[in-house]
């Protein structure tokens, strides 16, 4: 397994990303953009980048915040997000960048691609999917589903899936109901999957250290929320 962090710039910032290969698998195979928590590009992303190389993807965890380092404190995050909901121009420049970094790596099969994300790395490949992004699917893990340039009709080009924990605070029923009107409206093709009992963070073992009731790791329902984008994957990329 090669893995290689690769250097990156866009919107004026130096980022770095975390490219995972599979060197004893031969030929061209679908590229995967990971999009990482609030928190920034962590050990969870980078976990997925390789369970995704092992399953026979070209993975890259991008990182939309720069140097591909963490944050210090997740309190950072907030104004940044705040400013990327106001107006996600931004953020879909850097995501755009790190698309192209997959792209570029000549084992990926550019007609075959997709991307997942985790917490705002949900919203960031939601983001990429309503600017027409070439994505086959994009998945969205406990994302959040709020945007202030929604989708339009024919704009969207991926299979689209959402994996919510269905008391998760965060991302409220109110907020569902207007991602479901969006897509429709918008004509997507779109799901949305909801884990009984599971709140926010429920695929990451490290949100239990914080100490926090809306963050929660599940195993039940991280299992299975794996095991549909997988099988979101092989309909997409049929």
């Amino acid at each position: 397994m090669k893995t290689q962090d690769i250097e990156y710039h866009a919107d004026g910032k130096r980022f770095v990303g975390h490219l995972v290969v599979d060197e004893a698998k031969s030929g061209k195979r679908p590229g995967i953009l990971i999009a990482h928590e609030g928190n920034g590009l962590t050990d969870h992303a980078k976990h997925s980048a390789r369970r995704l190389a092992e399953a026979g993807y070209i993975a890259f965890a991008l990182d939309y915040y720069g140097d591909g380092k963490p944050l210090p404190d997740i309190s950072a995050a907030t104004p940044l997000i705040g400013g990327w909901m106001a107006d996600p121009t931004g953020i879909r420049v850097r995501a755009h960048a790190a698309l192209d970094v997959l792209t570029a790596e000549p084992r990926t099969d550019a007609a075959r691609l997709a991307g997942i994300g985790y917490c705002f790395g949900g919203t960031t490949v939601l983001e990429m999917a309503r600017a027409g992004e070439p994505l086959k699917a994009v998945v969205g893990f406990h994302s959040g589903l709020a945007t202030s340039r929604p989708a339009q009709v024919g704009a969207v080009k991926a299979k689209v899936l959402v994996q919510l924990g269905a008391s998760d605070p965060l991302v409220p029923p109110e907020q569902r109901l207007a991602f479901e009107k969006e897509m429709t409206e918008a004509k997507v093709d779109w799901r949305m999957i909801l884990y009984g009992g599971a709140v926010h963070s429920f695929t990451n073992p490290a949100a239990d250290s914080l100490g926090r009731p809306d963050l929660r790791y599940d195993k039940a329902a991280d299992e299975r929320s794996w095991q549909a984008m997988l099988d979101a994957f092989d309909e997409a990329f049929a």
